[in-house]
């Protein structure tokens, strides 16, 4: 048999796949265990959204939609956070638990260090750090982090354009009115 298709693992390379396999797996369960621990009580005044989420949906809206005039509008964000939480509301209980999880390893810093690397809170993370985090997980080689930043990009543009305050600037006149 041809040496180059049946490659041998030393002792050295043996160990180290069984280290890394195993942080691996560890990280995977405790993350699971953690994201299991959140608190699954919504903000007051919401249905879905937690407290824990607020903050850092809030930072992460300029970021994903960029420089929008509507942004800068008094409680312009509220709104969107408020619409993202009814369309949450709307959805099946596996979509909100998946999302929910989300955005709690975004709100967990042992995880979100790792993964996003912002190490302090993501809600006081500079422009600058939350756009190479959302890049860096664009990118990425990884499924699972290429989806969150499918998911975290899509919620939030969907729930910004879905209220009338961001329609103006699109040129959007509205619904049709009949």
């Amino acid at each position: 048999m041809d040496s180059n298709l049946n490659p041998q693992l030393g002792r050295r390379d043996l160990l180290k796949l069984g280290l890394g396999t195993s942080l691996a797996l560890g990280a995977v369960g405790l993350t699971a265990s953690l994201t299991g621990c959140t608190s699954e009580h919504a903000a007051p005044e919401f249905q879905v959204l937690r407290a824990s989420d607020l903050p850092i949906l809030s930072a992460l809206y300029p970021v994903i939609l960029g420089p929008h005039p509507a942004l800068t509008q008094p409680g312009a964000i509220a709104q969107a956070l408020a619409q993202l939480d009814y369309s949450l509301a709307h959805t099946s209980p596996f979509v909100q638990k998946a999302v929910l999880d989300l955005f709690g390893l975004l709100s967990m810093p042992l995880v979100r260090g790792p993964l996003t690397g912002i190490w302090g809170d993501l809600s006081q993370a500079s422009p600058e750090q939350l756009n190479t985090f959302l890049l860096r997980w664009r990118d990425s080689r990884f499924e699972m982090l290429r989806q969150g930043y499918n998911t975290l990009s899509k919620l939030l543009m969907m729930s910004w354009y879905a209220l009338p305050l961001s329609w103006a600037t699109t040129g959007y006149p509205g619904p049709p009115v009949i």
